[in-house]
C-alpha cells in the first residue's frame, strides 16, 4: 500500500488516500500524473510521476524483506 494525494480539479479538492500498489497497471504524466488501475479506473494524483515509481518501488521492496 502506497500512501498519495488525490486531486480533483473540479471541486478544487485534496485528499490523501492509500492505494494498493498491486492493482496499478501504468502511470503517465500528461502533464498531470495519471494512474491507471488494472480495472480501467484512472486517479489523479499530486505527485510527480517519478515519486508514484520510487513509493512502488519502496513497498515491494519491503514485502521482500521478510
Amino acid at each position: 500500500m502506497i500512501k498519495l494525494t488525490k486531486f480533483n480539479s473540479e471541486a478544487k479538492k485534496k485528499g490523501d488516500f492509500v492505494l494498493n500498489a498491486e492493482i496499478i497497471e501504468t502511470i503517465e504524466e500528461t502533464p498531470d500524473t495519471v494512474v491507471t488501475l488494472v480495472n480501467g479506473k484512472k486517479l489523479i494524483v499530486d505527485e510527480p510521476m517519478d515519486e508514484v515509481v520510487r513509493r512502488v518501488m519502496a513497498y515491494r521492496r519491503a514485502l521482500h524483506k521478510f
